[in-house]
């Protein structure tokens, strides 16, 4: 996996064509290094916008209501879940459980987390990522 990390840390991404020579170079499989590869939702197939905002899914926040949040981030961002805006801005993702439970619905932008996202929360969290 470090070597995975550091070709994402390198280029934002781990390109598709870069697996088999991780599998040469570590005496694996494809297969067994694109299984670590898919399984991680951290590792990106592409490279990701400028910044990325990840948006709670998980139970607690969706009963403290990330189901109604969750499609004004879509409308607010002009951007769909594991999408990233046509003109590189912003990438919007669910993510599952940001350990912020008691603070839901929660997200993060760019690294920072952000608790009891509201209407406000939101467009705030846009104009951020617009400047």
């Amino acid at each position: 996996m470090p070597i995975l990390h550091a070709m994402q840390e390198t280029f934002g991404y781990v390109p598709q064509d870069a697996i088999p020579l991780i599998a040469d170079a570590m005496n694996l499989s494809r297969a067994e290094v694109h299984g670590v590869f898919t399984f991680y939702h951290d590792f990106r197939h592409e490279p990701a916008g400028r910044h990325i905002v990840k948006v709670c899914v998980a139970e607690a926040c969706q009963a403290a209501g990330a189901r109604d949040t969750s499609p004004k981030f879509e409308k607010a961002l002009d951007c769909a879940f594991g999408e990233t805006r046509p003109d590189g801005q912003v990438t919007l993702e669910p993510i599952y459980c940001l350990g912020l439970c008691a603070c839901g619905p929660s997200a993060m932008v760019d690294g920072r987390l952000v608790g009891l996202i509201d209407d406000e929360a939101i467009a705030e969290i846009a104009a951020e990522v617009r400047s």
